[in-house]
Order: C-alpha cells, then structure tokens, then sequence
C-alpha cells in the first residue's frame, strides 16, 4: 500500500471519528431544554402511621393527633386519660405533582417519620390530605408502607439493613385537585433551555426554522428560545411533539473544575486544559509520642510516688516532587501528571486552587 493510500484511509477514519464524535454530542432538544409552564408542584402533608409492631413513638404530638383523629371518628377519651401509642408514628408525606395531572391519576408518595419511631416497617398510613404551596388540598393519600430495610434488638445487641425511619407507598395518593397549565393562549410557546447558552439557542432557532419553516422559532436570549405555534389548537400537541424531538448539537461547555471541600472530590469535564506551569507536592507530618512512667521511691525512705511523662517528638518531611506541566494538556494528561507526584483528592483540591491563582489553570474554579 502506497503512502497515498495510507494518507487517505487515515484522513476517512478522522472524519468518522469527528461524524461520531457530533453524533455522540447531539441531542434532541427536549432533553436540554423544556416548555415554559409545564412543571411539577411539590406537596406535602402531615400524617400518622398505624399497625407498628411497638416501633412506634410516645411523642405528645402523636398522641394529640390519635386524640383528635379518633375522636373524629365518634371516639371518645375518659377526661384526664392519657394514651400511650407504640404503634404509630408521626409523618411528614410528601409527593410530587406532574404537570397535566388529573383528578383520580395515582401518585407516588414518601413517607419519613419526624419523632422517634425506630422503624415504620409494617405501618399502614391513615387519610392524608396533601397540600400544595398556596395551602390548597391537592391529592389525598393512604395505603401501606414498603420500607426497604430490616433490623433487629436482642441481649442489648442491635443491626440494622438500610434506613427504617422512610418509606414509600407506590400509587399511594389520589389526584383530587387539578393544575391549570395554559400553553400557546398567545399564540406562542417557549422553550428555556437548562443552560444559558447563546450559541446553543441559535442552533435550536436554526433547528426549528429548518424543519418547520423559516420565522417559526427566534431566541429572546441565551435560555428562552419562542416558537410560534400552528392556528389550529388541536395541532399543538403534535407540533410541540415533533419539536421537542429535534436533534440539537450543544455548544461545548465551558471549562470547569468542581471541587465538594467536605469530601475532597474533584470533578473536571474535558474541557480543562492548563498552561506551563511546574508543580512540587511534599509532605509535613509532626508526630508526638508519651511514654508514662512510675517513680516508686524506696519503702524505708520519706519519698512520694510520682507519674513521669517522657514525651518524644519527630517531624518528618517527605521529600517532594517537582514536575513540569506542559501548555495545553488534556485532562487524561492533567490527571496522570498530579497522580504521578503522589497527590490525594485533599492535595489536589489545594493545588488546583494553587495553579488558578497563578492563571496556569484554563478552566473555571468552583467549589461547592
């Protein structure tokens, strides 16, 4: 094979390789962006689980909410009786409304205990309306919890498996109250991407005004994209349906390093490239070693016995490497290089920060 043919077939297989690399990237635009208006609503409610085997709580909050339930139900307490329930439980439900949901759709729930209940393995949670922010009642819910987890207590002795004090009811609330979402009464719909990003909004206007004409779609900004809709109400949903579906290649996101400081994880996209710099990691540890003794004076004599504490100190140095970071490394560079000289996430987030300050790291430093 000649050189020719080799110079060829390498440049067809870069142009794959570029072809799959945009594919891979590309997505359709209802997974970087969603419909402005179409939501899910948080509601939440307070409750009491019933049927605990003696894994409940004799909180006094809980005993006022049996008082006041049962006497609801035509139950009545002797005057100054007090009620001792071990097993139920306080709850705190919460669920999540979808958007469009209708009255009688189930709904998922949680339930999480807020007092002192060891487990609500078993539990059956009794009517419990749900309300959402604006106080209203949107959903009702009840049914039997399923706690994924076990313990056990014997001989002073205790296991736990998993979390206890949480359980989930699947379809456990009904809808009883809808929201009212309108979209397209002007004529339009909008489209917020998750990301402000100007280039990526104008490849989805470019997306849009290719496949359902041109003037259909223009961008307001870098996140709100308007899409004007068809005359006819009846053809919305199969438009905003056949735009959501719209293949989009995102702009590449920016550089960016995350670093968690309460558990030393370190996160970097591919993006981050750093300039020349050189990097020395060293160790300084201090150690302080006691060693108690006993003076015991002889038994004839007037002496005291007395505690002796003999203390030794060592600081060690552990000898640190310098290494030498070329300009515009790739992560997989980057990230074998700060491996090579010994660092630990600790370390790494103290260098990181280090080669920001001295503008040799190409990417935006956040820490969370």
């Amino acid at each position: 094979m000649s050189a020719v043919h080799k110079f060829l077939i390498g440049m067809m297989w870069l142009f794959a390789a570029l072809l799959v690399s945009d594919a891979v990237r590309a997505e359709r635009i209802k997974e970087i962006a969603s419909i402005a208006g179409v939501r899910s609503n948080q509601l939440v409610g307070y409750g009491i689980v019933v049927g605990l085997d003696g894994t409940g709580e004799n909180m006094p909050f809980t005993s006022q909410s049996m008082v006041n339930m049962l006497s609801r139900m035509g139950v009545s307490l002797p005057p100054g009786q007090t009620m001792q329930f071990k097993n139920a439980a306080s709850v705190m439900v919460t669920a999540e409304l979808a958007a469009f949901a209708r009255i009688g759709q189930p709904i998922d729930v949680t339930v999480s205990s807020i007092g002192s209940a060891k487990s609500l393995r078993g539990g059956t949670l009794v009517m419990t309306p749900l309300k959402g922010a604006d106080g209203n009642i949107y959903a009702m819910a009840q049914g039997n919890l399923v706690v994924s987890g076990a313990g056990a207590l014997a001989g002073g002795s205790k296991t736990t498996i998993n979390h206890l004090a949480v359980g989930r009811i699947a379809n456990g609330a009904t809808v009883e109250r809808e929201v009212p979402m309108s979209i397209g009464v002007s004529g339009n719909a909008s489209f917020e991407l998750r990301r402000t990003d100007f280039g990526t909004a104008k490849r989805m206007v470019d997306a849009i005004n290719k496949a359902m004409g041109q003037g259909t779609a223009t961008a307001a900004d870098g996140r709100q994209v308007q899409v004007r809709l068809p005359a006819n109400l009846e053809d919305h949903v199969a438009f905003l349906g056949a735009v959501e579906n719209l293949i989009v290649t995102p702009m590449q996101m920016p550089a960016k390093v995350i670093i968690n400081a309460r558990t030393g994880s370190v996160v970097m996209n591919q993006a981050v490239t750093i300039d020349v710099c050189a990097v020395a990691h060293g160790n300084l540890s201090v150690s302080v070693t006691a060693d108690n003794q006993v003076s015991q004076p002889g038994a004839l004599s007037s002496g005291k016995t007395t505690r002796l504490t003999n203390a030794e100190l060592a600081v060690n140095q552990e000898s640190g490497a310098l290494i030498n970071l070329p300009a515009g490394v790739s992560l997989s560079d980057v990230v074998k290089a700060l491996n090579a000289i010994g660092t630990n996430p600790q370390d790494l987030i103290a260098i990181l920060q280090a080669m920001k300050m001295s503008g040799s790291l190409r990417a935006e430093l956040e820490i969370i």
